[in-house]
């Protein structure tokens, strides 16, 4: 029985998912997984039996990546899933912003009493409101994974230009781009060209604060920021300094904090980008589907920390091996096979920096011993056997 520790609330589509061999409740004792969305993990104990945590959406800031790795437990999360939900929320915040529609909703609200002279007053008011429309404009996409390259493609239909930036752009994401979309030789050159510029990059220690007061300065006055991506990525007091000097018209972010709710020309929307019944069930669906067929099979994909790696089964037997990326381990481990007379029908060895993984199918059944002992071996870190 697989035991699962629910942090927050998860749809009913993805826990309708796991079968009799699975046990799931909030404060579960001594789990094997863990579902997650967006509870604070990061002073968190680790049970010794936790194998794997799946975080329902793609940001994993909540968790503690570091710690997980070195203890060979996969964390797992579900690029993708939300989206739609995400793009279509950015492409509302440009209206939004356009339109300046928020600032309408308020004053609109504002005429409650008026009675009868409602419909005069916003008529001789509504010019206080005049915007600009997308058709024509520039977007910047930073970022072209599965929001940006959605994003991309949603605003060439709507009229826009549109560029990207990604020096990391995978395969499938490229297939997936329309061939309209341009490709910015550099992320200044994007800054510098875009009337709207949305970010869809991980935050970390490269990226965090990396729009700032250089980066402002060669954008153009006016430009519209949007931020669906995480707060911190922006460098506050350099954006208020950059709404304060023209350069940014207007700033939308689904990550608000009060020193940018108090800042003028901001969009502050309460973190709604993955909030949709949709986003939160294929999240759900993703999440439960990785963990269960890590658990089961130890197979291994959407991970943030370990190497992607999945293998059909065979043989009688799979073992599955976490251990430290350093050279030998493979012959380390295969040796001790052969002097148990384990013969090996077929594995897979991935690595990912400092980590490697490794699937075996044997065929034949493994001692506990030889399990032990490759367990104590200097560099492993986690052995299943399946």
């Amino acid at each position: 029985m697989y035991r699962i520790d629910l942090l927050n609330k998860i749809s009913e589509k993805g826990l309708s998912l796991f079968t009799d061999k699975y046990e799931y409740r909030a404060e579960i004792a001594d789990p094997d997984g863990i579902l997650v969305r967006s509870k604070e993990m990061k002073e968190m104990a680790l049970p010794s039996s936790l194998k794997a945590i799946a975080r329902a959406g793609a940001g994993v800031n909540n968790i503690p990546i570091d710690k997980c790795s070195e203890k060979g437990i996969v964390v797992f999360n579900t690029p993708g899933a939300n989206a739609n939900g995400v793009k279509e929320l950015v492409i509302l915040g440009m209206i939004l912003a356009a339109r300046n529609v928020a600032e309408g909703l308020v004053w609109t609200k504002g005429l409650v009493g008026e009675g009868d002279k409602v419909p005069d007053l916003i008529e001789k008011g509504k010019s206080k409101f005049v915007g600009t429309e997308l058709l024509g404009k520039t977007l910047g996409v930073v970022g072209l994974g599965a929001i940006g390259t959605m994003l991309a493609n949603t605003a060439e239909s709507l009229g826009m230009e549109v560029m990207g930036y990604d020096p990391f752009l995978s395969i499938e994401a490229a297939w997936k781009l329309s061939r309209n979309t341009r490709k910015a030789p550099s992320l200044d050159k994007l800054l510098a060209e875009s009337d709207y510029i949305s970010i869809h990059v991980p935050q970390n220690k490269d990226t965090k604060g990396f729009i700032n007061s250089d980066k402002f300065a060669i954008m153009k006055k006016g430009v519209v920021l949007l931020n669906f991506a995480r707060g911190g990525l922006v460098d506050t007091p350099s954006l208020k300094k950059a709404v304060a000097d023209g350069i940014v018209g207007r700033y939308v972010t689904d990550f608000p904090d009060e020193e940018v709710i108090k800042t003028d020309k901001v969009i502050a929307i309460p973190h709604l980008g993955a909030s949709t019944e949709e986003s939160e069930e294929n999240c759900a669906i993703m999440a439960a589907m990785e963990l269960m067929d890590f658990l089961e099979n130890g197979n291994i994909k959407n991970s943030v920390n370990f190497p992607e790696c999945i293998l059909d089964r065979s043989g009688k037997q799979r073992i599955t091996i976490s251990n430290q990326n350093t050279p030998g381990m493979i012959e380390k481990i295969t040796h001790l096979m052969a002097d148990n007379k384990l013969n090996i029908a077929d594995m897979i060895n991935k690595s990912r920096g400092n980590i490697a993984y490794n699937i075996i199918d044997l065929d034949g059944n493994i001692s506990e011993d030889l399990v032990k002992k490759i367990s104590s071996a200097e560099g492993v870190l986690a052995v299943r056997v399946l």
